[in-house]
């Protein structure tokens, strides 16, 4: 049974349609994300899992039970939100359990309960403490706590890590993924940053004017992503799309591309449909995938290309060094050792890993293979 099923879920404001039709299912112990650009209607599908919004159509059913209509305190979900939303007059103690008062729980029970999440997310020292006298990353392991006591069905989280600097965000996303694994709650969390969807999901739920691009785990939705809004969308920096032919030959399907003289073929997969050769597509490949030319990619020598292309611009990072090249009229990002030092305007040599292409068809945008 899943422990979230949506089906046929609409949301209009007005004339405007925020939510397309949403059809979800999510397993029980499964991280769920929902990841998309501002506007794309991931934080309206979220209020109204858990009931801070109504749904203008459609059915919701947590636990195997519709909740079409049931107010969010008898929905049996915890929400961590994005403020933290804790009382700056109580302790931390009295805001883990504040929510069991208001159940009438007995108070034997809620210390048990604030014995067992202090532990888990390590505030046994903060519990006398005020938010006031917290930190951002204690802030938001206090509101973690005020959720787990609960115990629900469905753990909701609103972009909870965006008020915090890049380091305090990195080591918070490291404790929701350990905690995750250790306790094996069912999560549903936004956010529209892709390294938290990549790092934190079992899948990924890619959102785009409404509608579900994509649902799938990490490495499908980045290597072989549904269109062209996914690939653009997922990575850092994000997968280079060029326009290109294809061509079939004896040996096998290519990818005729522009260069800046002799066109540039590229192998691409033989799950290619053959009637699709002399047709334009779209050529998607990672920056990861172009590299210094001494990298090998593989065991088949066949799988790497050798290219040569003007350099535009070079972007030290210290770990990796994004170049940007010119390829005709169009441009293309490679990531190479940091040591390799190139100069802009002047030709360099490369080497194309071709097993990771995708290709698309440029009227749908759908991925072909």
């Amino acid at each position: 049974m899943a422990a979230l099923e949506i089906r046929g879920l609409y949301k209009r404001f007005g004339s405007l349609d925020v939510l397309k039709g949403i059809d979800l299912a999510i397993g029980a112990g499964e991280f769920t994300v929902l990841v998309g650009p501002s506007g794309c209607g991931k934080s309206t599908l979220l209020n109204i899992i858990a009931g801070l919004e109504r749904e203008s159509g459609g059915s919701i059913e947590i636990g195997g039970r519709n909740v079409v209509g049931v107010s969010p305190k008898d929905r049996d979900i915890a929400m961590v939100f994005q403020s933290y939303a804790l009382y700056p007059t109580m302790t931390v103690r009295d805001n883990i359990t504040f929510g069991m008062e208001c159940r009438g729980v007995p108070r034997a029970k809620q210390e048990e309960g604030v014995a067992r999440v202090a532990k888990l997310l390590q505030i046994e020292p903060l519990l006398n403490r005020r938010p006031g006298q917290l930190s951002g990353g204690q802030r938001q392991r206090v509101a973690m706590g005020r959720a787990l006591v609960r115990d629900p069905v469905l753990f909701l989280f609103d972009e909870p890590l965006s008020n915090l600097d890049a380091k305090l965000r990195v080591e918070m996303r490291m404790e929701i993924k350990q905690l995750h694994a250790r306790i094996g709650a069912t999560i549903v969390y936004v956010t529209h940053d892709q390294i938290e969807a990549m790092t934190m999901a079992t899948r990924i739920a890619v959102m785009h004017h409404g509608e579900i691009q994509q649902f799938a785990d990490p490495d499908t939705v980045y290597n072989r992503p549904a269109n062209i809004f996914v690939a653009r969308f997922m990575g850092a920096p994000p997968m280079n799309t060029l326009p290109a032919r294809l061509e079939a030959g004896a040996g096998g399907m290519k990818a005729v591309l522009e260069g800046n003289g002799a066109p540039i073929r590229l192998p691409v997969s033989p799950a290619v449909p053959a009637d699709w050769a002399g047709r334009e597509v779209v050529l998607g490949i990672r920056p990861e995938c172009i590299a210094e030319p001494t990298r090998a990619f593989g065991e088949d020598p066949a799988s790497t290309v050798a290219l040569a292309a003007p350099v535009e611009m070079v972007e030290p990072t210290g770990a990796e060094t994004i170049v940007v090249l010119r390829m005709g009229r169009a441009k293309m990002l490679g990531r190479i050792a940091p040591d390799i030092r190139l100069k802009p305007d002047a030709v360099a040599n490369f080497a194309v890993d071709t097993r990771k292409i995708c290709l698309f068809d440029p009227a749908t945008e759908r991925l072909i293979a």
